[in-house]
């Protein structure tokens, strides 16, 4: 007997698809068919076990946070970080 590594579902999600789609998966926002994918390939991938966990972490603990009490500036390199993310 080898152990050889198993090939995943084929409807899994790669690594990069389920960052892309977190926070949609976080607000209730995702269809029902992805967010099950996203939740079988959570109880597979502990990165994405543990990245899925610090997202909730942080939205949690700026969940009561307003637009108006960040500074211009921080507010600012925030968006701009945001823009430069999505052009990777």
């Amino acid at each position: 007997m080898t152990d050889q590594p198993t090939e995943p579902p084929a409807d899994d999600l790669a690594c990069t698809e389920e960052v892309e789609i977190i926070t949609d998966y976080l607000e209730g926002a995702l269809p029902e068919s992805d967010a099950r994918r996203l939740e079988r390939h959570i109880e597979t991938c502990p990165g994405c076990t543990e990245y899925l966990d610090q997202m909730r972490t942080l939205a949690g603990s700026l969940g009561d946070l307003r637009e108006e009490e960040l500074a211009p500036e921080l507010r600012a390199g925030l968006i701009d970080a945001f823009r430069d993310f999505h052009r990777s």
